[in-house]
């Protein structure tokens, strides 16, 4: 591979309600780009996370799309800016209709906690010390 500049990156993901969706992750702070049609999360930097109607994702791929209710497909983590921000946005999540599968994970150097979407896409959410982390 050739050196390049930075690069955007973009994860596509499928949803069954567009509008709910984008309304989830609105209500967890995040924002959306209207240069895309409003249905593009910007995450921060340069990335960024498409929400996709199944049926307009399926143009995508010629396989069957996973039903994250009864599946995982990836698991998708952010980084925070502190163990406060790890628990607001979890919480966030919850109230706004999602939901978690354990408990927050406090492991000294790094604490992090997760949740389902509305479409049972996997978060974690994760704030690490770097001044912490073992060697």
């Amino acid at each position: 591979m050739t050196k390049s500049t930075a690069r955007k990156f973009f994860v596509n993901l499928p949803v069954r309600d567009l509008q709910r969706s984008i309304a989830f992750f609105t209500d967890l702070g995040f924002t959306f780009d209207p240069q895309f049609g409003g249905s593009c999360m910007t995450l921060g930097g340069d990335a960024y996370v498409m929400l996709l109607p199944e049926s307009r994702f399926k143009d995508f791929t010629r396989k069957q799309l996973c039903d994250t209710r009864t599946h995982t497909e990836a698991l998708f983590c952010i980084s925070a800016g502190s163990r406060a921000e790890v628990d607001e946005l979890v919480h966030k999540a919850l109230a706004a209709g999602g939901t978690t599968p354990d408990e927050p994970q406090d492991h000294g150097f790094m604490y992090d906690w997760s949740f389902y979407d509305l479409d049972g896409h996997g978060w974690g959410v994760m704030w690490m010390d770097p001044a912490q982390v073992p060697a």
